[in-house]
């Protein structure tokens, strides 16, 4: 079994964290339910209309968090801040592959960020940590980036980091494609109340992934312990 995790000493340093995982095995050419993904949206887009982005709990706690870690809030903006801001300016959230639409809408229905990665690209353990300087990140243009000493990163147990400033950005290497099969969904969040907040989540999530899976497990709260995945 292979483990997701979030080292010890991340843990420590934000023990407010509440992360979920959740695994599954896409059906060929799932679609997810368009009608289902426009209401998430557009409970977004009405939340939005009372408040920005920047007014959210839970965009504010990740900007605290991306503060603590030295970078500027409005520079590097988590990946679910990131997607709320293009729904407000753009009015809608582009379309890219479907179980990325169907993420990307419960992401910004939520307010907290969903990451989606391909498990046939990641080796070994996937372990949120700080980074040592040594890894290897590879961007959407193909570009090498190696993350710097202690910046927080999603890495496997073959040094290559698949998410830079925690959740501000995936790597190539294990992003979904077309072509992908057995997938890792994890969210995390920071603001008060956050596991209720993870938990509804979950149970969304499981929702509207269930026509698109043959296999798809319940999401787990993420402990100390990991969440383990074959």
């Amino acid at each position: 079994m292979r483990i997701f995790r979030h080292d010890p000493a991340l843990r420590a340093d934000y023990p407010q964290l509440a992360a979920i995982a959740l695994r599954g095995k896409l059906l060929p050419d799932a679609r997810p339910n368009q009608d289902e993904i426009a209401v998430l949206i557009e409970r977004s887009r009405q939340r939005l209309a009372a408040q920005t982005e920047g007014e959210f709990p839970e965009v504010q706690a990740w900007r605290r968090v991306f503060s603590s870690m030295g970078h500027k809030p409005t520079q590097y903006r988590s990946a679910g801040e990131a997607l709320l801001r293009r729904l407000r300016i753009d009015g809608d959230l582009p379309s890219i592959l479907p179980i990325i639409d169907l993420c990307n809408a419960a992401s910004v229905a939520y307010a907290v960020p969903i990451a989606v990665f391909d498990l046939d690209h990641i080796d070994g353990d996937l372990t949120v940590r700080y980074a040592d300087g040594s890894e290897v990140f590879e961007t959407f243009s193909g570009e090498i980036e190696h993350p710097a000493e202690h910046e927080v990163i999603f890495a496997d147990g073959a040094g290559r980091a698949h998410a830079r400033r925690w959740a501000h950005k995936q790597a190539r290497t294990s992003a979904a494609r077309s072509e992908s099969t057995e997938i890792l969904i994890v969210s995390e969040a920071m603001h008060e109340g956050a596991l209720a907040t993870q938990i509804a989540l979950g149970e969304t999530l499981v929702k509207l992934l269930a026509p698109m899976t043959i296999r798809l497990e319940e999401p787990v709260v993420v402990t100390e312990a990991g969440y383990e995945f074959s």
